[in-house]
């Protein structure tokens, strides 16, 4: 595995890579090492500015993560609209997301950004997810766990039962001011919350646990909503129902 010494190597390659670059006006760090929040295991998170297409430059670059020495073994896109974005593994198991964005993209859209060169543009911040939403994919989700469990669809049951827990995170991470995407808060939820969501951790396939789980897991849900919508709570009648 890579040591934070052997992180801060290729960094300082991709930084001279970029500023040897015409294409490239700007670079900046997202993620915990923006702001000085990142350990031993924090992984590489490089935005950069570019003046021509982003899918080209990245094409470009992605031949120098794999041919100049970096060691890249794999690497998939994720979906960013004008940007590009590829995400890479190194051989000794060091994660380096680069994006490439338009230098009117080019900017902080939240608190995890260090600009190292470049003008940044200022950019609306990215939105939180909306407990609407994010209530209405829990009971979607709880409805699917309960019909997986009556079809003896096991595993299919155990998915479901988690993207539920996974909500309820979510949801009492907003509520809380905490970053809801990807359960990057949960750590920070109090122990009332917490100690509701344990329970539904599925400790096997059997129908039982499946069905304990699944209640406990709503028992959670239910209460969360409580905490923030009481009249919600009663409309959906979440324990009785599931």
């Amino acid at each position: 595995m890579f040591t934070a010494e052997d992180r801060d190597r290729v960094l300082d390659r991709l930084l001279q890579l970029a500023e040897a670059d015409e294409s490239v006006t700007g670079a900046a760090l997202t993620g915990s090492q923006a702001v000085g929040a990142g350990d031993q295991w924090s992984d590489i998170d490089l935005v950069l500015a570019v003046r021509d297409s982003p899918v080209e430059v990245c094409e470009r670059w992605t031949e120098h993560l794999y041919n100049d020495g970096f060691g890249a073994l794999h690497h998939w896109d994720l979906p960013a609209g004008a940007k590009a974005i590829r995400v890479f593994l190194l051989a000794d198991e060091l994660e380096v997301d680069l994006t490439f964005a338009p230098e009117p993209e080019f900017g902080a859209r939240g608190p995890q950004w260090r600009t190292l060169f470049g003008s940044p543009r200022t950019l609306e911040p990215f939105p939180d997810p909306e407990r609407r939403t994010l209530v209405g994919h829990a009971w979607h989700h709880a409805l699917h766990a309960r019909t997986c469990i009556a079809r003896g669809r096991a595993w299919q049951a155990e998915h479901w039962i988690s993207a539920l827990r996974d909500q309820v995170v979510a949801l009492a991470c907003l509520r809380l001011g905490h970053p809801a995407f990807y359960a990057k808060g949960a750590h920070l939820l109090p122990r009332d919350v917490t100690d509701q969501l344990e329970p539904a951790l599925v400790r096997s396939l059997d129908e039982a646990e499946l069905r304990r789980a699944l209640a406990a897991a709503v028992g959670a849900l239910a209460a969360e909503i409580e905490r923030s919508d009481a009249g919600l709570a009663a409309r959906l009648r979440l324990r009785s129902r599931l």
